[in-house]
């Protein structure tokens, strides 16, 4: 137990340089096994959509402090967060587009990142390019819409808040993990096992 806590000693990491051929195969090993994955495999495709959210600070807080306006954004995010996977907007895309379910639509193919005063990114995954890049466009419409639909509600968004689609989903889109990832993390992966292996397992008596 000592010796595998122990740090490298000089002949160690002399041993790790010797043995670059057995490295360099298992990184091309590793590469391979990784693309094979990829391959058989297939991470699903993913769309990606991206919308402007600007709360207008300067017109909903004129003369309030740095706190207040804290608390504005938290508020405001978090009503907008519940807008994008509220019922009305799932029910919208589901009925816009055909085999597709709100139970399915809330299954964990919807995400979304970066909620604050700037570009909300909408991700869809989906084993079709298409339909990922078809879903993503409803759902930003949808979102879009819902967002100026309740402003003029009581519990809604402020006023000041506008949501505007500002980069549409390539069509059609591509896989949400790229091959090189594959390869990459394939090749790490193999050259560690093989560090492993030279100071643990081939270690000299």
């Amino acid at each position: 137990m000592k010796f595998i806590f122990s740090p490298p000693s000089f002949d160690d990491l002399i041993r790790l340089l010797k043995a670059w051929r057995y490295w360099s195969l298992g990184a091309l090993l590793g590469g391979l096994i990784g693309a094979a994955i990829f391959h058989s495999v297939p991470p699903p495709y993913r769309a990606h959509v991206v919308v402007l959210v600007d709360f207008n600070l300067e017109q909903a807080w004129p003369a309030e402090t740095d706190r207040e306006q804290f608390y504005y954004l938290e508020r405001e995010t978090r009503k907008l967060e519940e807008i994008a996977f509220s019922d009305a907007v799932m029910e919208f895309v589901a009925e816009m587009n055909e085999n597709t379910t709100i139970t399915e639509l809330r299954s964990g193919i919807l995400s979304l990142s970066q909620p604050a005063d700037g570009g909300w990114n909408f991700y869809v995954d989906d084993k079709d390019p298409q339909r990922a890049a078809t879903l993503a466009t409803l759902w930003t419409q949808a979102f879009v819409g819902e967002v100026n639909l309740q402003k003029a509600t009581a519990d809604g968004p402020n006023v000041f808040i506008s949501a505007t689609v500002t980069q549409m989903a390539q069509t059609p889109a591509g896989r949400s993990v790229s091959l090189s990832t594959y390869l990459f993390v394939g090749a790490i992966s193999f050259l560690a096992f093989g560090s492993i292996v030279v100071l643990f397992v081939s270690k000299p008596k």
